[in-house]
């Protein structure tokens, strides 16, 4: 820096060719800061003097002196950033405008260093900095429009700005330079279009400003950065479901191209790719046409990964695939149930573990085949050793896993033998109310049309106050669908008619009480909500006939 301005005045800092065109002030100036300049390394060019001296050559009306102060300012500004004032900004701001290109250059590059630093974002749009960074990037020179860009990438990144940014013009001559043939003109505009999609009017304001194919075509680029700007862009901008209906509509090849990404050599873009297609399967048509498009073997391919990004943003797609029925199928048969299993087992993480059991829920949703194939995976056997020492979240996932596996006549018998009941009994004392109504549900589910009791008789009174003190709770219970889980259970063990069963029951005075206490309470209810009424004679009705078998006994 100190090696141009000497050239520009001469060695010597006096005989310069061009001395008599400076003002006295202005000749002053030069030669303060060529000596500021000597000792950088203890001077504070952001106020005092040194800024004085970098003012006066600003403001000059020399352009050769406002390039030296715009060289100056980004030079100074690449190795120290630091919070500003204004009046560090304002010779800045002034040079911004001019209309040389060395100093526009010189003087957004000082903006883009300075603009790392949070308060320095806010001060340069609250000075009107956007207007003339905003005209720089439509400069026809490269190296103009690529700082003037890089600098608004950087206001960007902070939440205030944004809306600014989206309302101040800048978005339109944004997705224009996205398409740049200068590669570093093409990263930050991209870098810059990412920053914009953090919020739904800013995500709205780019939409409308026609960013979306410029984004999908820039999918294709052959720099990895690039990629990772417009995967990660279209990922928040697919978080909207009006946005993805118009990606549906008008762009029939984002989901080949995502799916292609998947084997990126970067890894932050293979897991963008599968963040974007998850976001895109909250979608039945998307769901669908990951499948047929070929996603799932790539997709399988991340879940298996060692690295954590990558297994999050995989599992977290397919269990939005797996929403669909008919996706049910053809993701069993790709092979994902042992990895699925292994990873409710992945206590770095309870999202994947949430993810995970959560798609095999799904999986189990629609056909007795698929709910085979789960449990003979091992799945129940993983759920019963894990349950009772995971999150609560992940707990009522895993229950209501096994509510739905419960539902199967030919699985009963195994999901009993394997002893599912000693975990589920104790989660009906579960601090959680979802974990509670899922565990219960499972519990009679599976008391259902079962041959073998025994299971249900070996847990009456342990672990957890056993099947007794769940059915006194539930029974007692202020929570109407609680009471009717619990009441509809007693009828099917007794339609079991097992014997050691109904006798367990019938001697437990806690039970009897409270399910004659349901039919009291269903005589004198006076409620007026007509589905509450529904639920009460529901309840009722299973009490009284409860009641009528425990007397035939």
């Amino acid at each position: 820096m100190g090696a141009c301005l000497s050239c520009f005045f001469g060695n010597g800092g006096g005989n310069g060719l061009y001395e008599p065109l400076l003002q006295e002030n202005e000749r002053e100036a030069v030669a303060d800061l060529l000596t500021y300049l000597e000792n950088r390394a203890e001077t504070n060019f952001f106020e005092g003097d040194p800024l004085r001296a970098l003012s006066t050559l600003a403001f000059s009306d020399n352009v050769d002196l406002q390039r030296s102060a715009a060289l100056a300012f980004a030079e100074i500004t690449e190795k120290d950033v630091r919070e500003v004032d204004r009046e560090t900004m304002e010779p800045i701001m002034f040079l911004l405008q001019s209309h040389d290109v060395e100093v526009q250059r010189a003087a957004s590059a000082a903006f883009g260093n300075l603009a790392v630093n949070p308060e320095n974002k806010l001060l340069i749009v609250q000075m009107g900095g956007l207007e003339p960074l905003i005209r720089q990037m439509l400069s026809p020179n490269v190296e103009v429009q690529c700082n003037a860009v890089g600098c608004i990438t950087n206001l960007a990144t902070h939440d205030e700005n944004k809306s600014r940014i989206a309302k101040s013009g800048a978005l339109v001559p944004l997705t224009r330079l996205a398409r740049s043939k200068d590669m570093r003109v093409q990263r930050n505009a991209t870098g810059a279009l990412l920053n914009m999609t953090h919020s739904d009017e800013n995500r709205q304001q780019l939409v409308n400003a026609g960013a979306i194919p410029v984004l999908v075509s820039l999918l294709n680029s052959s720099d990895t950065d690039v990629q990772y700007y417009c995967t990660t862009a279209l990922s928040n901008i697919a978080v909207d479901a009006l946005n993805r209906k118009k990606l549906a509509s008008n762009e029939t090849r984002l989901v080949q191209s995502l799916i292609g990404l998947m084997d990126s050599t970067s890894l932050k873009v293979q897991c963008q790719a599968a963040l974007a297609l998850r976001n895109l399967a909250s979608d039945e048509k998307y769901q669908l046409e990951i499948v047929r498009s070929r996603g799932l073997p790539p997709l399988l391919r991340l879940l298996q990964s060692s690295f954590l990004p990558l297994i999050l943003s995989s599992v977290a797609c397919i269990r939005n695939i797996s929403i669909h029925p008919l996706n049910e199928s053809p993701i069993i048969d790709a092979g994902f149930l042992s990895p699925l299993i292994q990873l409710l087992a992945y206590e770095e993480n309870e999202e994947i573990q949430c993810h995970s059991i959560s798609t095999l829920r799904n999986l189990a949703a629609s056909s007795e085949r698929n709910k085979r194939a789960i449990v003979d995976a091992g799945a129940v056997e993983k759920v019963r050793d894990l349950v009772l020492t995971v999150a609560s979240n992940v707990q009522s996932e895993m229950t209501a896993c096994v509510a739905v596996l419960a539902l199967s006549d030919e699985l009963k018998p195994r999901l009993l033998k394997m002893g599912i009941c000693r975990v589920l009994i104790p989660l009906t004392n579960s601090a959680s109310m979802e974990v509670q109504g899922n565990s219960a549900a499972a519990l009679g589910n599976l008391s259902s049309k079962v041959q073998d009791y025994s299971p249900f008789v070996s847990v009456w009174d342990e672990p957890g106050g056993g099947l007794n003190g769940y059915l006194q709770r539930f029974l007692s219970s202020s929570d109407k669908t609680f009471q009717h889980i619990a009441v509809w259970t007693i009828v099917q063990f007794l339609e079991g008619k097992d014997q050691q069963l109904l006798e367990n029951i019938s001697s437990s005075r806690s039970i009897v009480v409270a399910i004659n206490r349901l039919v009291e309470h269903g005589i004198t209810s006076d409620a007026c909500d007509e589905e509450e009424d529904s639920d009460d004679e529901e309840i009722v009705a299973l009490a009284r006939k409860t009641l009528t078998m425990l007397n035939k006994k």
